[in-house]
């Protein structure tokens, strides 16, 4: 895996489903904004359906139209919601296989686990990444197109580097997103 250096023109650059200008997602314990009643039942109902037309999102709010799109905008730009996301599943394109992988990083490596992260999540098959506090530095989950596939992974992308101490892969048989918010 190769590094990003700090001066890649890439990193930290927004990709394409993030809201929240770079600054705002570089800016760890920013105290988020009070939400009322109308930007809690606004987050419900995108989070159940992003694709929902403005009109019928006011109207499940009881706000003017006008009034729910400021607010949605206002959500955005305060980095309360973080982007609009496609829910594919990975087994109708040729991903049936699924696996968290657990990763622990040698003391080294340290100074670099966020420009980790973000290789990572760059990598084609990876679905999240998520850093971690405790026993292992990293939850990477994937999908593959069967076990070979995995297994590549796993060699090429984190076996191989020389900043990867342990990995420890365990299998996905389903998985279930959240049907709420709340």
């Amino acid at each position: 895996m190769t590094a990003v250096s700090s001066d890649d023109p890439q990193r930290g650059a927004p990709r394409p489903n993030d809201v929240r200008p770079p600054a705002v997602l570089d800016r760890p314990g920013v105290a988020a904004p009070a939400l009322d009643e109308v930007d809690r039942l606004l987050l419900a109902e995108l989070f159940a359906d992003a694709r929902q037309p403005n009109n019928a999102l006011a109207a499940k709010a009881g706000i003017a139209p006008s009034t729910c799109l400021g607010r949605v905008r206002a959500l955005r730009e305060s980095g309360i919601l973080r982007g609009f996301h496609a829910d594919i599943d990975p087994a109708l394109v040729g991903r049936p296989l699924q696996a968290m992988i657990a990763v622990r990083m040698k003391g080294h490596a340290r100074a670099r686990l966020e420009a980790f992260l973000e290789d990572l999540a760059g990598l084609p098959g990876v679905l999240n990444v998520f850093l971690l506090g405790g026993g292992h530095d990293f939850f990477v989950h994937v999908a593959a197109a069967g076990t070979d596939g995995l297994n590549a992974f796993v060699i090429e992308h984190l076996s191989s580097n020389p900043d990867v101490a342990l990995t420890e892969t365990n299998l996905i048989f389903q998985h279930a997103r959240a049907t709420r918010w709340s």
